[in-house]
Order: C-alpha cells, then sequence, then structure tokens
C-alpha cells in the first residue's frame, strides 16, 4: 500500500521545525508585522536582537583562534600562511576600491542628490553626535598600533579580531617551532576546544529567529517605511550598484574558481537571511567560516582571511561612503571636481579600513571626508541619519559576500581550496565524513570521533604492536601532518 503523502499544514509545520531558514524567514515577517502595527511595542524589543549578537561575539573570537592555531599547525608551513595573508590583503585594496570606484560612477550619472537644495544651517548635528557617540575613527598609525595586543587575555576581553589573529599566528608559529615532540597534547587540546565551540555556536543558533524578529521589529518601529519613500532615489541607487559589484563577484568567483555565487547563496542562505534580520555580519561568522571550511577551503586560510576581511574588506560600507559623499555635496549644492572625487576615494580608502567596531563608524568617516574636501559642511552629513539603518541590508549583503569570495579566491590562489568538494557542497551533496556527523543537523557538533581520531597515540605508540621503533631521532620539529587514510584531502576540512 502506497505510503500517504503529509497534508500541507503538516509539511509546514514539519518545515518550521526542521529549517532554521523557514524560522527565520517567518521572524522576519512577524518584526516588520510588528514594527508597523505596533511601533511603541516593538521599540522594546530591542534586548531580543542585542542579547543574541552579544552571545555570538562570545563565540567569535576563541573560534579564531582556534581555528587559526589549527590551520597553521597542521599546514606545517607558517611561510605559506605569510602568502595568504599578503594575497588576501592585496585582494582586499582590490576589491574595496573597486567598490568605491562603482560609487562614484553611480552617484555621477543618477545624482540622487541634485535638486534638494539643503541649507546645512537647518540640519541637527546633535543627532550625529548622539550616534557617534562623540568618537573619532584611529589614524593609520594608531590602527596598526591598536592591532598589536597589550595582553593575552586583554585581546580577548576586548574582542579585538586582529589582536587575536596575531596571537594566533604567534602561538601556531611557536607549535611548529617546537614540534609534535615537546608539546604533544597543547594541539589536541586546541582542537577539542574547537569542537565545543561549534557545538555552542548550534546552541546559540537555535536563537537566532527570535533575535531576527526583535531587530526587525525595532527597525521598522522607529523609522517605519516612509523613510522609504523620502529617500527613495538614494536607496534604489545604493542597492543597484551593490547588485552590480556583486555581479562583478560572481564573474570573479566563475573566472578564478569555476564556482557558482549564486549556488553559494544557497549554501548559506540561512546565514545570509539571519545577517540581514539582524543587521550583522558578526552574528553569522561562526557559522559562515564553518561552511566555508566544509566547502573546501583550508583552516588556515579561513581563519585568517575572513576575520581580517571584517576590518579591511567592507565592500558594502565603501559603496555606501562614495554615494553619500556624493549625495551630501551634491543636497547642499556643492559640485565635486574629479581632482576632489578622487581626493574622496583615497581619503575613504584610509578611514573604510579603521570602522568596524566603532559607533556611528560611517558618519565618522563621511565627516572626516567632508572636513578633508573643505568644500561640504561637516554637519551636512546629518542628511543620512534617516537612512542609515535602512542601508544595513545592502552593505551586510555585499560585505559578507565580498569577504567569502576572498576565502574561495585567496585559497584557490595559494591552493588550498578543494574544487571537487566545494562543488560538492555548493550543488547540496554530501561532503561530510564521519567526524562531521553532528554538522548534518545543523548543530555544528561534530561526533566523538574526531576527537579520537585527531589526538595523537602515546610517544612511540604509531608502530604497530611490537614493531621496533626505526630511529632514535627525535620527530621533525614540524607537526606531522594527518594520515591520508583518516583525513580528507587538503583542503577538505
Amino acid at each position: 500500500m502506497p505510503q500517504s503523502v503529509p497534508s500541507l499544514p503538516r509539511r509546514v509545520a514539519r518545515m518550521l521545525r526542521t529549517s532554521l531558514f523557514a524560522q527565520v524567514a517567518c521572524a522576519l515577517v512577524l518584526g516588520i508585522l510588528v514594527g508597523k502595527l505596533w511601533p511603541g511595542v516593538a521599540t522594546d524589543l530591542q534586548p531580543l536582537g542585542d542579547g543574541f549578537t552579544r552571545l555570538i561575539k562570545t563565540i567569535i573570537s576563541p573560534l579564531v583562534f582556534c581555528v587559526v592555531v589549527v590551520g597553521i599547525a597542521k599546514a606545517g608551513d607558517l611561510k605559506a600562511f605569510g602568502r595568504i595573508g599578503l594575497k588576501a590583503l592585496i585582494w582586499f585594496e582590490v576589491a574595496s576600491t573597486l567598490a568605491l570606484l562603482i560609487g562614484l560612477l553611480a552617484a555621477n550619472i543618477v545624482q540622487p542628490g541634485s535638486g534638494m537644495n539643503v541649507d546645512p544651517a537647518t540640519l541637527d548635528t546633535s543627532a550625529v553626535d548622539a550616534k557617534t557617540g562623540g568618537g573619532s575613527l584611529p589614524s593609520t598609525t594608531e590602527f596598526v598600533v591598536n592591532a598589536l595586543p597589550t595582553s593575552f587575555i586583554g585581546a580577548f576581553a576586548e574582542n579585538s579580531l586582529l589582536q587575536v589573529l596575531i596571537l594566533a599566528c604567534l602561538v601556531g608559529a611557536a607549535l611548529l617551532h617546537l614540534g609534535h615532540a615537546k608539546v604533544p597534547q597543547v594541539l589536541p587540546a586546541i582542537e577539542q576546544a574547537q569542537e565545543i565551540i561549534f557545538a555552542i555556536v548550534g546552541f546559540v543558533m537555535r536563537l537566532a529567529p527570535i533575535a531576527v524578529f526583535g531587530a526587525m521589529a525595532v527597525l521598522i518601529g522607529q523609522y517605519g517605511l516612509g523613510v522609504i519613500e523620502t529617500y527613495a532615489k538614494l536607496i534604489v541607487l545604493c542597492y543597484a550598484a551593490a547588485a552590480l559589484f556583486v555581479a562583478l563577484l560572481a564573474v570573479a568567483l566563475k573566472v578564478l574558481t569555476g564556482l557558482s555565487l549564486w549556488k553559494f547563496l544557497r549554501y548559506i542562505r540561512e546565514e545570509m537571511l539571519l545577517a540581514l534580520g539582524t543587521a550583522s555580519t558578526e552574528s553569522v561568522m561562526p557559522r559562515v567560516m564553518q561552511k566555508l571550511r566544509k566547502a573546501g577551503a583550508r583552516d588556515d586560510a579561513v581563519g585568517l582571511v575572513l576575520p581580517t576581511g571584517y576590518s579591511f574588506n567592507l565592500d558594502g560600507a565603501s559603496l555606501y561612503l562614495s554615494i553619500g559623499t556624493l549625495f551630501i555635496s551634491q543636497a547642499v549644492g556643492v559640485d565635486l571636481s574629479l581632482g576632489q572625487q578622487i581626493t574622496v576615494v583615497l581619503v575613504l580608502m584610509l578611514t573604510s579600513k579603521g570602522m568596524a567596531g566603532i559607533p556611528g563608524s560611517a558618519f565618522l568617516a563621511l565627516s572626516a571626508t567632508a572636513s578633508s574636501l573643505g568644500a561640504i559642511p561637516a554637519g551636512a552629513v546629518a542628511l543620512l541619519l534617516g537612512v542609515d539603518r535602512i542601508m544595513d541590508s545592502m552593505r551586510v549583503v555585499t560585505n559578507l559576500l565580498g569577504n567569502c569570495v576572498a576565502v574561495f579566491a585567496v585559497s584557490r590562489w595559494e591552493g588550498a581550496l578543494d574544487i571537487e568538494r566545494a562543488k560538492k557542497a555548493l550543488n547540496g551533496e554530501d561532503v561530510s565524513g564521519p567526524d562531521e556527523a553532528g554538522e548534518s543537523l545543523g548543530l555544528g557538533i561534530r561526533g566523538t570521533s574526531a576527537q579520537a581520531k585527531d589526538t595523537p597515540a602515546a610517544p612511540g605508540a604509531e608502530a604497530a604492536p611490537g614493531t621496533p621503533p626505526t630511529s632514535d631521532e627525535p620527530p621533525s620539529p614540524a607537526v606531522p601532518a594527518q594520515p591520508a587514510s583518516k583525513e580528507p584531502a587538503a583542503g577538505a576540512h
């Protein structure tokens, strides 16, 4: 007797129960409805989104540390890690500069601020001060110095990704220098800590729909849908420019790796929707790192390129800043010459690198750009206060995709990408090994067999029973790679 097909309500209920994407999508719609119908209530839901972001932030630093240390130790080549870092910085600079140029070109063609004839004296600049908290962007020297940790624990306590990266590089280099014989328990302990962190990620991600509901309700409740009508031309231009940039990313990804960006979007659809709902790429960093590793990018490439991109590769922010600068100048009736626009690009190339983690950083960067030109009143940046939050979705999507493409491109450039595994993952095929059974459940938990597999045996235990050691010489100072029979192909982790 043929099995009966479940009814539509049952299928919907099952999808809502098992699919994080469906849960987040429903939460997004409910948040918009609550924000529209009950704006007073919606503004009180801010702690839902903030609480989730706080939980995720507690995981990011230790996760980055573990992934980078394990990646360096298993790769066994510190020079290769240095090459990955250099190639990543080159990619970041080219990509962010391209984003700035696309933004300037789009703003010059469309002229989103023309005809507004705004008097800067009528703008309330105190709102900008409240948004930025009276802060300022660091200079280039300060940015470099602040990237150096003053305390091992302090780097984690302050959640400074660049400082954690530097510490992880030092620890990874020390493990390679000392060798497995001198510190046999350190690397397995860090790998086991990494497994625990991924398990925590799985637990926290179950709260994602609640966070998206609260964040979206607050957004609509505070700003309403009317702001979209007021700034329609600017909003459409920014999103169109972002779409063009993403299309160029898709071409670059296809040419360099043969992978499809559309398939990758489907692969990370849950993380993308969560990032949109919370207006934060940090909220999905742990899961995205996990999926990039599963899609064939080597641990050391993922651990270095993705976190570094959060500070150096803000493509969406670069687009917004270049368009926003010209929008402001057009709105107040200032016509910027070609030389002044080149100055805009040069200033934003510097200021956009120190934006991550600073409240109101976009307004600080715009104010710094306006001051450097001397032709635009600094207070004119208040024109963007009403629309800034609406632009978060554009910035989040573009930043996240830009950094993920950077991971694939740099990994391919360095030979640290398993193309076949990546294609299988993006096609929805199962690429989980026996040590990744928990990942298929979406919990980010690996089976306990991983610990037994990756934990080295005691000295001398590698040989078969009764087989005498072939040499009395100590092992090589480099941490040995895992045996081929126990580990997938290079880059498949």
